[in-house]
């Protein structure tokens, strides 16, 4: 008897135990939020990158109001995400402002930054910020391409760099941004591209990569395992909405023809849902698998926003032949009819193909935001959707302009299949920059 009472109280032991632990399986599952900025004055617009070879160093940036005017706001992580310190870009001579920064990493320890800088509402340029040291510390601000009045306005930088392991051009970077042409009178705007071929340090002329006819919002660049290189964009008007892109297989130095990837209903700006004020913008993402896994290598990923089914979600087409041909677009959110998905980003693992996107949503109760990540394991075939925010917010709060909660999200693979995202968050009571990872193992 007292044998069978030992036994009986072992085997409970066990049960407890097994609950416990599948109890913490489940808390480790859930996705880990970290405020990256400060809250008070407003931030938005986040881009993010992580060291290849140290996943730990973590940088990103966001329009910044923290010191008064809108600057380019410089956050480092160096225990992948869970702390951060923060800190201002200055900018170049003549200029009051900064805006739409992006970031990418470059083999070994280097961090670059794209930003437009304006003096008021005219004379936007792209500028440049080089890091050599992990994102310690920053070179001096460089302008690759001035604007001129209201003639000449580049805006919407992108940034890409090429660490692929089959690449002759290992090292080079693509910077894409949106030239604007007679912004107070009869508006275009064009994909303008410009590269360099030693790291950042110098840049050659840039080239128009879009029809001067047409219209285009942010476009952005990819860089496959062989070194090609790939710049996306949107026509927007006066002609057919449609997703481009146009192919370099010389690092860069001339592009082919366009492609169409496919034609696109644009996302109506505010969204059709009550008390939403927020600018949306219709712009393109792109992502290539450098990985070395069969089934996926090489494989491009073209991602944007639409409106074809009377709400905005979240489409997706691939290319298995560098862009040259692209399949039938196909939905990778999960999200009920009605909800609103948009702002997608996606990232590739050049270990593994894991592909994510990741974009905001209003699916929880069809007006206050989360974000959610599409995953896939196989080639972008099927997708897994699981929401990465805690807390839902209400996009009306936080201090800034009501009709601007920024522009874009972002999303930086951490090695070998995990992944982390920035995202523009009001849970704080202002406009703030959060980071997400998934919990427990990816």
């Amino acid at each position: 008897m007292v044998v069978c009472r030992l036994y009986r109280k072992k085997y409970i032991l066990i049960e407890a135990l097994q609950a416990y632990l599948y109890i913490m399986k489940g808390m480790l599952a859930m996705p880990l939020n970290f405020q990256v900025t400060p809250s008070g004055l407003p931030k938005f617009e986040p881009s993010v990158a992580v060291n290849l070879l140290n996943p730990n160093i973590v940088v990103a940036v966001a329009v910044d109001f923290s010191s008064g005017p809108p600057l380019i706001g410089l956050y480092r992580s160096l225990d992948a995400g869970a702390n951060w310190t923060d800190t201002l870009l200055p900018l170049p001579p003549g200029y009051t402002g900064a805006e739409a920064g992006m970031v990418a990493y470059l083999f070994p320890n280097i961090f670059i930054v794209s930003a437009h800088v304006f003096p008021g509402n005219e004379n936007g340029a792209v500028v440049i910020y080089r890091s050599t040291d992990n994102g310690a510390s920053f070179d001096p601000p460089v302008v690759i391409n001035p604007g001129y009045g209201d003639y000449i306005n580049n805006d919407w930088t992108n940034i890409t760099t090429d660490n692929a392991g089959a690449s002759p051009y290992l090292g080079h970077v693509y910077v894409t941004y949106n030239r604007q042409y007679n912004v107070e009178v009869n508006a275009r705007s064009a994909a303008f591209y410009q590269r360099s071929t030693d790291g950042g340090l110098t840049w050659d002329r840039p080239l128009m990569l879009s029809n001067i006819q047409s219209s285009t919002e942010r476009p952005e660049p990819a860089v496959d395992k062989y070194g090609s290189v790939y710049v996306s964009w949107i026509r927007t008007g006066p002609q057919t909405p449609a997703f481009f892109i146009r192919r370099s297989f010389d690092g860069g130095s001339t592009f082919s023809g366009d492609i169409l990837v496919s034609n696109i209903t644009l996302v109506p700006s505010p969204l059709p849902v009550p008390g939403y004020d927020f600018r949306v913008l219709n712009s393109p993402c792109l992502a290539a698998d450098c990985s070395g896994v069969p089934s996926t290598t090489n494989t491009l990923y073209a991602v944007w926003q639409d409106f074809g089914q009377g709400y905005s979600n979240v489409l997706l087409s691939k290319s298995s032949d560098f862009g040259g041909t692209w399949s039938a677009p196909v939905i990778v959110t999960d999200s009920p009819p009605g909800s609103q998905n948009f702002f997608p980003a996606i990232a590739v693992s050049p270990k593994t193909g894991l592909v994510v996107v990741v974009y905001y949503t209003n699916r929880l109760d069809g007006f206050n935001l989360d974000v959610f990540a599409a995953q896939s394991s196989d080639g972008g075939n099927t997708f897994t959707n699981s929401r990465l925010t805690t807390t839902s917010f209400n996009p009306n709060v936080g201090g800034g302009e009501s009709e601007l909660i920024g522009d874009y999200i972002d999303i930086a693979i951490v090695p070998p299949n995990s992944y982390i995202s920035v995202w523009t968050d009001t849970r704080t009571g202002s406009l703030t920059i959060f980071a997400g990872v998934p919990g427990g193992e990816t």
